[in-house]
């Protein structure tokens, strides 16, 4: 039994199982031993050229910081490793990292439209959507965590001289547009070098609109990238654009006095109250992205072919724009007069982004998903929270993802299992917060077809994951296999892998015994190299 103190004064204890490496373990052990029960460094050194792992240090150095962790001298002349020891390797977050790439390793010289871009929603808010307060507090925190994309909602203030930050018709407190300005020009790239996306929603007059093309100005200078021309027809690459900060918004229209009221508080208490019941402390568990499009299938198509109205994000321009602030928009969002159905037409003379909410999109892709996928070959998608996300829950990412959207935006200062999924997907490509999009998302086969999400396509590659229970180097009995299924349950992977795939941890027998897990370690996974 092991033993540990709980609240000083209690001592609990857990049972150890077989204390004994696993057999997997000892078996590649003894390969790159030679059968020997010690490990030498020229051992070690085969066994990383196969497998990969503890980048910039040789197995010499590897052995020494091992046994200096383990607090244990070499037995005879030469450091060697036990089986002991090895286990301990294989685990150690420092030595044998989960994650192999630490630094930028894709392509970065392709357009914008071909990369998955880190996206934030509503970025100046510190809590929920409806009575928090606005600052440039959680921006600093978004680009410290390495996001690209920082959205602000931008209103005249209440003497219509300035400019404040703030969720419109809400009681959220605003912030002044020249601090958090002046927030992202200093923090924009301390965790990236890639280019940062500034999403205006804009809801001022032209004299303000003028006013802020001055600030963004003053506060950017020489980094602020604008084109020449008045409409791009490829977006420049993020190698094109390190150090650079870009705004990106629908075109400027006339600014329309608020005809709603603001919501009273007492609402505002009853919706967010209501939010926090249905999401509990971790979060409502992440939809399966085939039945978010099945239940949108089977709603009518209205959704698809109705008008958008002036308040989406896609509005009717008009003429009374400030020209300067126009000018230095890169990314114009904008869509085709008629249904939404039209708004995923490529235009050959003309990039664009395009807004859809979380469900918008699934009611889209359920009907015409290629045509998603064919218009972010060139243009860009943003995938926005729906309305009701009160208490800044988060959506399913892939559903945007898998349909080739780049900016699949955010709520950071929320929580849960769908946020969990969005910090993990950006620790790829060195964390840099642009991750490109696989081939098939960008390929068009010579009869004209794009990947279709909903096709049958067969398997190609099965993952095989085998997990172990560790504690303190020593297997534990009665860990729960639902700890780690909770967060390892997989429903998505692309097509031409599985359809639907949920990844198992524990067979029958583990969870006869309290749901001990098979090989692995605790917080963590490890998937071989070989497929089957």
């Amino acid at each position: 039994m092991g033993t540990y103190k709980c609240c000083i004064f209690f001592t609990r204890r857990f049972a150890l199982g077989d204390t004994s490496t696993p057999e997997d373990v000892r078996a590649l052990f003894s390969l790159y031993a030679g059968g020997s029960p010690y490990m030498l460094a020229d051992d070690l050194r085969r066994y990383l050229a196969a497998w990969g792992g503890a980048d910039g240090e040789v197995p010499e150095q590897i052995i020494d910081r091992i046994l200096q962790d383990r607090s244990r001298t070499p037995r005879f002349g030469r450091p060697a490793l036990t089986v002991d020891d090895f286990l301990h390797f294989l685990f150690s977050e420092d030595l044998n990292p989960p994650l192999r790439y630490s630094k930028v390793h894709q392509d970065m010289n392709a357009p914008l439209s071909h990369y998955f871009i880190y996206t934030g929603h509503n970025s100046y808010l510190t809590g929920n959507q409806l009575s928090s307060d606005c600052s440039d507090v959680p921006i600093i925190k978004a680009l410290q965590l390495g996001v690209r994309v920082i959205e602000l909602d931008i209103w005249p203030n209440s003497c219509k001289d300035d400019i404040d930050v703030l969720h419109g018709r809400t009681l959220t407190a605003p912030v002044s547009l020249i601090k958090c300005l002046r927030s992202i020009k200093e923090y924009a790239f301390v965790a990236s070098p890639y280019p940062v996306i500034i999403t205006l929603e804009d809801h001022l007059t032209p004299d303000l609109q003028e006013r802020v093309a001055k600030m963004v100005l003053e506060v950017f200078g020489d980094i602020l990238y604008y084109p020449e021309s008045k409409h791009l027809q490829e977006f420049p690459s993020p190698e094109a654009l390190k150090g650079r900060v870009m705004l990106s918004t629908k075109p400027p229209k006339e600014y329309l006095e608020a005809k709603g009221d603001t919501m009273k508080e007492k609402e505002i208490e009853a919706r967010i109250k209501r939010g926090e019941r249905e999401a509990a402390a971790w979060g409502v568990e992440v939809p399966d992205i085939q039945d978010e499009m099945q239940v949108a299938d089977k709603d009518e198509d209205e959704l698809l072919y109705r008008e958008r109205g002036a308040d989406g994000d896609d509005g009717k321009e008009t003429k009374h724009v400030a020209a300067e602030y126009k000018h230095l928009i890169t990314i114009k969002a904008g869509k085709p007069k008629g249904p939404l159905v039209d708004a995923i037409k490529n235009d050959p003379d003309k990039v664009r982004r395009l807004s859809l909410s979380e469900q918008e999109l699934a009611k889209v892709a359920a009907h015409h998903g290629p045509n998603i996928v064919s218009f972010t070959h060139r243009n860009m998608l943003r995938i926005y929270p729906k309305g009701t996300r009160f208490n800044s829950s988060n959506y399913n990412p892939f559903l945007g993802w898998v349909h080739g959207a780049q900016m699949v935006a955010f709520n950071m200062q929320g929580y849960g299992r769908a946020l969990w999924l969005m910090h993990g997907f950006y620790k790829a490509n060195g964390g840099c917060g642009y991750v490109k999009k696989p081939d098939f998302l960008m390929q068009t086969c010579p009869d004209g077809k794009v990947f279709d999400s909903k096709a049958d396509l067969p398997v190609k590659a099965t993952l095989k994951v085998d997990g172990q229970g560790v504690h303190g180097g020593r297997l534990a009995k009665g860990l729960q296999a639902d700890t780690f299924r909770l967060i390892l349950t997989s429903r998505f992977l692309c097509k031409g892998w599985h359809r639907r795939s949920s990844i198992r941890l524990g067979d029958e027998k583990d969870e006869s015994r309290g749901g001990q897990l098979g090989a692995g370690v605790g917080g963590r996974v490890r998937l071989p190299a070989d497929r089957t």
